[in-house]
């Protein structure tokens, strides 16, 4: 018999914007649960160092998710990490979350299930997933010591990410389609400390080769169109990040990429869904603005479940 569970606050995504609305909606003195897919702490326990997370000077991200998720648990929130999902139905009053193992029945949602690294979208890359590309700097980085990598993109998680694998590889390509970096200043004069780091300038990843394992890529130049072979033994794709929204896209209003809108208050196109974090429309995706509408989401969808009581009253 399916386990039944009736919660006022039931929040998808255990990251920094999950753990933080946890906090926050635990403190209003509301029933509140936490479900993730996955154990908690979201992309942020896989960084080896946050160095501009406020009061914390170069945390561990690991550790610092484990701090969070500790605050959790002084307030009282359930925890239900490592949920298959089957369905989630925003509509229905109560919402309903429906796993493998329980039913969720939630006066209030917020919505804090992340993004994801967005995939090349060229042949070979899902064939050399785990045997060549990766996603992950801090997961596979070490398996990379004295060989080629060759990170894809020009942002500042595309050059956070190629120094930290600098310290492994023996030499380490950048890939940008563009003619200048888009990281901030600082990264990009840190960038130029590492003797063992090459910028391939517009240019773009068209395939990926190899045979057990990634031996090379076939590059691009997007002036000329001439079409060149890099040797590399990884590739490690930054090009930017898509909302995971499995499960309930189409529920909710949405942008072209299936980012959420939300109001100031956080609130989505439906009453009493609230979405925080990297899954909704903002103009920057960190661990303090994520732990910030964590809080601004659990604040209202407090207020909202105060203000349907006091309609039934």
């Amino acid at each position: 018999m399916t386990q039944v569970y009736n919660f006022d606050v039931v929040i998808l995504g255990g990251g920094p914007a999950g753990l933080s609305s946890a906090m926050y909606a635990a403190r209003g003195n509301v029933s509140t649960a936490v479900i993730d897919i996955n154990p908690f702490g979201g992309q942020p326990s896989n960084y080896m160092v946050l160095e501009n997370y406020p009061g914390s000077i170069n945390s561990g991200g690991f550790e610092l998710m484990e701090t969070f998720e500790q605050q959790a648990d002084l307030f009282g929130v359930k925890k239900f990490p490592m949920q298959e999902i089957l369905s989630i139905d925003l509509i229905s009053d109560p919402k309903v979350i429906l796993t493998t193992e329980a039913r969720f029945n939630a006066k209030t949602v917020i919505l804090a299930t992340g993004a994801q690294a967005k995939k090349l979208g060229v042949k070979g890359e899902e064939e050399f997933t785990g045997r060549g590309v990766s996603y992950c700097a801090v997961c596979d980085g070490a398996f990379y010591k004295d060989k080629i990598v060759t990170v894809v993109g020009g942002g500042n998680s595309a050059i956070e990410e190629a120094m930290y694998l600098a310290r492994f590889a023996s030499k380490l390509y950048i890939v940008h389609r563009r003619n200048e970096l888009r990281a901030d200043k600082i990264l990009q004069d840190r960038l130029k400390t590492f003797s063992n780091i090459e910028i391939i300038y517009n240019s773009v990843v068209k395939e990926i080769i190899g045979e057990t394992n990634v031996t090379k890529v076939l590059l691009l130049n997007t002036i000329t169109n001439e079409t060149s072979e890099l040797q590399t033994d990884g590739v490690f794709p930054y090009i930017g990040l898509i909302p995971n929204v499995e499960g309930f896209s189409g529920q909710i209003k949405q942008d072209a990429m299936g980012f959420i809108y939300t109001d100031e208050t956080l609130k989505t196109s439906v009453d009493g869904v609230y979405a925080a974090g990297d899954v909704r429309v903002t103009p920057l995706r960190q661990v303090i603005t994520a732990a910030s509408d964590g809080a601004i989401s659990a604040v209202y969808a407090v207020k909202y479940l105060e203000s349907v009581k006091e309609k039934v009253l």
